[in-house]
């Protein structure tokens, strides 16, 4: 039964195993292991940003295509949804939305992917740079570089009551972080059937070697722009989910070029070409971002004594800590954690 579930696409190791059980185990039950918004808060993104990443992964780590257009997609889903409950439409919204990603793929993969590497990389860059200032710009629709907050349906709003469970009310925010959390377990599970069916076989002989696949009669160019549309229909939905958790959509939270690097970032830190990297890469990355910063904190505090190393883990340096931990990460697993994790005897 679980090796139908995952495609026969098993960990293959016992310290992955171990490690995807633990990070599954912790989100299925975050509301009744933690207390508090925060928690909550970052156990949502960390579900929507596997899904977001895994997307990713089909086009950079399967297919070998290098795209910076992806934001785009994520905030085309969250606008989507946005302004579909504004106007009391979100069914509505969220079919507009994953139409226009459609289209928008489509054309962007018909007209680019024919160019070959870094210009494919420039015009989607300039594609999602556009939309990006053209959200901003239309402030009456989309409340420009504010955003645009909306209200949720009452079942789904902090009032709403269902009771409580080992201690834990149940309310319309835990309905929607399920909501998140199933729909990205789904999104997950589909994406794994993707890579492991015939049609993503042919995607990585595509990205091992192009010519070869073209000479044993496979049209690349229809399976690079199949991959794409697939990536951006999940990469949208990805981004209703964020819209809907949140109950906010905003160009800096949803289109800029932070988020397309942090998807880079966390593909890299998982492992290219490897689903379950998205869900590794994704879960340590975002409690990094989350918690880095207080850790530090309590340690520049408990450090006092020793002024040299209380200055150095000041919270106003995490970043700095951010990244040499992205540097080690690559020194010591080029292949990423799961990569490693596979390989190890």
């Amino acid at each position: 039964m679980l090796t139908k579930l995952l495609s026969s696409d098993l960990p293959r190791s016992r310290a992955l195993g171990i490690v995807l059980l633990l990070i599954v185990f912790g989100l299925a039950f975050a509301p009744f292991l933690t207390s508090g918004a925060r928690p909550l808060n970052t156990a949502a993104t960390i579900c929507v940003y596997i899904v977001l990443v895994a997307s990713y992964d089909l086009l950079l780590g399967y297919t070998g295509i290098v795209s910076f257009a992806h934001t785009m997609f994520f905030g085309i889903g969250a606008y989507g949804v946005g302004l579909g409950m504004a106007a009391g439409a979100p069914w509505i919204g969220v079919a507009l939305a994953l139409l226009l990603a459609v289209v928008l793929a489509l054309v962007i993969g018909l007209f680019a992917l024919r160019v070959r590497a870094i210009f494919y990389a420039m015009i989607t860059l300039a594609v999602a740079s556009s939309f990006a200032v053209l959200a901003s710009q239309l402030s009456d629709l989309t409340g420009g570089e504010d955003g645009k907050t909306f209200e949720v349906p009452d079942l789904l709003s902090s009032g709403a009551d269902f009771g409580s469970l080992f201690g834990r009310t149940l309310d319309g925010k835990v309905l929607t972080y399920y909501i998140v959390f199933g729909a990205s377990a789904l999104l997950f599970l589909f994406m794994l059937r993707i890579v492991n069916s015939p049609f993503g076989r042919v995607l990585q002989a595509i990205r091992e070697n192009e010519f070869r696949a073209e000479a044993l009669g496979y049209r690349t160019v229809v399976y690079r722009v199949w991959a794409n549309v697939l990536a951006a229909i999940v990469a949208a939905i990805a981004g209703a989910l964020m819209a809907l958790w949140l109950r906010y959509v905003g160009p800096k939270t949803m289109l800029s070029f932070e988020v397309m690097t942090d998807i880079l970032l966390i593909v890299v830190i998982g492992g290219m070409g490897t689903m379950y990297g998205a869900v590794v890469g994704a879960a340590l990355f975002i409690l990094a971002q989350n918690y880095l910063k207080s850790l530090m904190g309590q340690a520049s505090s408990l450090l006092s004594d020793v002024p040299m190393l209380a200055t150095a883990l000041h919270p106003d340096r995490w970043m700095l800590w951010l990244g040499v931990l992205f540097v080690l990460s690559i020194y010591f697993f080029p292949t990423g954690i799961v990569g490693r994790l596979r390989n190890k005897k």
